[in-house]
């Protein structure tokens, strides 16, 4: 299983991909997934079931779920990836469940508006569009609590470090939640991922943090400590790591570009 850092834990987040014959071996990421067939045949596995979808059918896969995608023949398609902090209303409504079904039905409207997003939107304009995608998702679908062993203890170990990474997520207190050995689980989180669970929780604070520092006025020290950090060195240390610029100027700079994406 590949994890797909790049899609995942980065709060605004956004890709557009369109293109022919897409095979692409199983994976996750942390982040809302819409894959469209506009032309021919695809087939997209999401943990246990297999989706055909056509001409304008669509699949939304959530954060978190295995998931691959393959091309029996021909096919052209539109993927595009977002954060779930840009539906933040939505993606905590549902952190702890998965849709029963993942396949739904775009209109050309909504289409349309996806295959010409481009940098030139407004955040509050881009968060318009995947809202109104998510509630067409929303209308006729049904969903169920995640639950299960060694699959979906992975789910568990991210909802655990969503649920908790304000105050204590460590190891030793994800063992004690989950009744797991610690060793155990930093070895299957590392080997499930790529990435060792400390940077993982410290990337999950981080991609928080970057949705404060964008939509409030809170200190950035403020923000440290809301979102988990012992320290304001700690914290600007974990969020220069992460994105290559402190918390001030992350802050800056988004400002600076007007709330385009």
């Amino acid at each position: 299983m590949l994890y797909e850092i790049q899609h995942s834990i980065i709060a605004d987040k956004v890709t557009l991909e369109a293109g022919s014959n897409l095979n692409f071996p199983t994976h996750i990421h942390n982040s809302f997934e819409i894959i469209i067939a506009t032309d021919g045949e695809m087939e997209i596995t999401i943990a246990d079931n297999t989706y055909t979808i056509l001409d304008n059918e669509c699949v939304l896969v959530f954060p978190n779920q295995l998931h691959e995608i393959r091309t029996p023949n021909h096919a052209k398609h539109t993927i595009l990836i977002f954060s779930p902090q840009l539906v933040k209303a939505f993606s905590k409504k549902f952190e702890a469940y998965i849709p029963k079904n993942n396949k739904f039905y775009l209109n050309d409207f909504y289409i349309d508006k996806i295959k010409k997003l481009n940098g030139k939107k407004t955040m509050l304009e881009l968060k318009g569009l995947l809202y109104s995608v998510c509630g067409e998702f929303d209308k006729n679908a049904e969903y169920i609590e995640f639950k299960g062993d060694k699959q979906n203890l992975l789910f568990k170990i991210f909802n655990f470090v969503a649920e908790n990474y304000r105050t204590g997520c460590s190891l030793y207190e994800l063992a004690n939640q989950t009744g797991y050995n610690y060793v155990y689980l930093s070895k299957l989180f590392s080997k499930s991922t790529g990435i060792s669970y400390t940077e993982y929780v410290c990337r999950f604070r981080t991609n928080e943090a970057c949705y404060l520092l964008m939509n409030t006025n809170s200190t950035v020290l403020d923000i440290a400590y809301e979102c988990g950090f012992d320290s304001l060195r700690s914290f600007n240390r974990s969020f220069k790591s992460t994105l290559g610029i402190t918390p001030s100027m992350y802050r800056k700079q988004k400002i600076s570009k007007e709330d385009s994406f």
